[in-house]
């Protein structure tokens, strides 16, 4: 899979559901320098929803964009300060 985000590190959490999704993006996001993308790989449909209502919530974070493809969920986003 190709992506439009110069993405900086992947993350994982493929089979893991809320709220570890969410745990483990704001630990890797947190020893990321700021301008780097998290690209974020899940199962969890919900994760969707999760991880945008994160990100909108928590300063120093922008969500870039969110891909469906099947049962998998790609989430991007960027560490801003």
């Amino acid at each position: 899979m190709s992506s439009e985000y110069d993405t900086t590190e992947t993350l994982d959490v493929k089979g893991l559901s809320c709220p570890m999704p969410i745990v483990k993006t704001k630990q890797a996001i947190d020893d990321l320098e700021t301008g780097d993308i998290l690209e974020v790989v899940a199962t969890d449909s919900g994760s969707m929803s999760d991880i945008r209502g994160w990100a909108d919530g928590t300063d120093g974070v922008e969500l870039l964009g969110q891909v469906e493809e099947g049962d998998h969920y790609t989430h991007y986003v960027e560490k801003t300060v």
